[in-house]
Parts: structure tokens; sequence; C-alpha cells
């Protein structure tokens, strides 16, 4: 079973690629379920049209029923001082969404993609502070089902890999409030695309997950264009098999369903 659970549509601000068609990419390209993960970045980026939203959702499963299973998704940017902004959000809709990414993309509405957030700190500054707002955010704010590309600072550090063990006190404490919740973790494919040095998150993190007990695990692209619907994602399956996870996870209604990978 192939599922694709970090898909973006025109419905995020950085795609211009309409719902149907990536729908319709992941048939050819051989998925049997896709979940839609539109932005949502409360502090930087302006919202989108929800209903509109869910309306297409609708449509692309009417259109294409039989073919693929379509999920209703949000990605949380969620920062501790926008955290009751999407709890107010996820109240309104939850009867319309299967699953929420959870991420921090900026601190203090600071991004990390354009350097804002990085520059004038050192790499250990930037890196811990990361993972401490990630961890205040996991602490306070609970309507999500998996933490995306939990390392994601990789992607945007202009000064290399950082090592795992300046950090691994702090991502051991983010994974055992996630697992203590009942939430869990994805591995997101993006990272041969975007050249890392190793998955994201790192083996590492995967390790230290599945020792800490972490079952719940789905696996994403992050497309925002057709290219890259699926990519990578049985080369991910294979992964988490060698280190050691024998499941991955789809949901429905926000609900984790387990599968055998």
């Amino acid at each position: 079973m192939l599922c694709d659970y970090h898909v973006h549509s025109y419905f995020s601000d950085d795609s211009n690629t309409p719902l149907i068609v990536q729908a319709g990419t992941a048939i050819h390209t051989g998925l049997d379920e896709i979940c839609f993960t539109e932005h949502v970045d409360y502090g930087i980026k302006s919202d989108m049209n929800y209903p509109a939203y869910f309306r297409e959702i609708e449509r692309a499963r009417s259109e294409l029923s039989g073919k693929i299973t379509i999920r209703s998704g949000l990605e949380f940017g969620v920062q501790t001082h926008t955290a009751g902004q999407y709890e107010k959000l996820f109240a309104q809709y939850r009867n319309n969404l299967d699953f929420i990414l959870l991420s921090v993309h900026q601190v203090n509405n600071l991004e990390f993609w354009n350097q804002r957030f990085q520059r004038g700190k050192s790499q250990d500054e930037y890196n811990r502070g990361y993972y401490e707002e990630l961890l205040r955010v996991v602490k306070s704010y609970h309507d999500y089902s998996v933490l995306a590309h939990l390392d994601l600072m990789t992607r945007y550090d202009m000064n290399g890999a950082y090592p795992f063990e300046k950090v691994r006190d702090i991502i051991a404490e983010i994974l055992t409030t996630a697992i203590h919740d009942g939430k869990g973790i994805e591995l997101n494919t993006s990272s041969w695309r975007y050249g890392l040095h190793d998955t994201q998150p790192s083996r590492e993190i995967l390790e230290l997950y599945r020792d800490l007990g972490g079952e719940i695990i789905t696996i994403g692209s992050d497309a925002h264009n057709p290219e890259y619907v699926g990519a990578h994602i049985d080369e991910g399956q294979e992964i988490l098999r060698g280190i050691g996870f024998v499941k991955f996870c789809t949901f429905e209604g926000m609900r984790p369903e387990f599968h055998a990978l």
C-alpha cells in the first residue's frame, strides 16, 4: 500500500497546482491514498478559503471515486503565540478533517527558509532555538496528528549538518511528549530533492522515536507540484523497515489506521 500524506495544492500559498491535478497525478503514480495538507501559518501568511478547500476535496472524491482514497488535512505552522488561533480553527472544522501535520516554520514570525530567524545567531543558537520552540508548542498545543519534518532546520542550515548529540536531549523530550499525547511523526521524503545528507527526520531521530516506544508514523512527499507527488514513498517504506518499524499509518477522522510495511 502506497500513501502520500504530505501534499499541497494551490490552496497553499507556495503552490500553483490545482488539487484535482495533484490527485490525478497520485493515481498515475500508483498511489492508493493521498492526503492534502494545505499550509496554515498564522503570524506571517494570510488565511485560506476553508469552505472552498473542503468543497474541492469532496469534488475530487466524487470525480475520482474508486480510483484513489483522498483525505482532507492541513499543515499547521504553529508558534507559541499563535496556538490559540489554531485551537479555534480546529474546533471550527474538526468534522471536515482527517489529519493535521504540526510544523514549526518560524519563531517569533521570523521564517527559516529566508534565513531571517538564523541571522545574527550562531549555529548552536538557531538550532537550539528551533527545538526549544517546538518543545513549547507540543507541550501546549494538542490538536494535531503527527510532527512534520521534525528536523526542519536541516533544510535551511547554511553551516551544514548539526550534530544530533547536541540536541538529542531536547528531541527526546519532544518525542516523549508526542508519544504520551498519542501523536506521531512523519518521514518526509523531500530530503531526496533537497539533497540532504540523511532522511528527514534523520535516521537517528527515527531510531530514537522507535526506541522510546513510538509507533505512529506517516510518509509524505511534501509535494507542491505534480513532479514530486508520491516521490520516494516506496524507498521511505524500505528505510522504515530497515530501522525496525513494522507498520505505518494513514488517518481517517483524526484517527490513525495501521498498515503493514
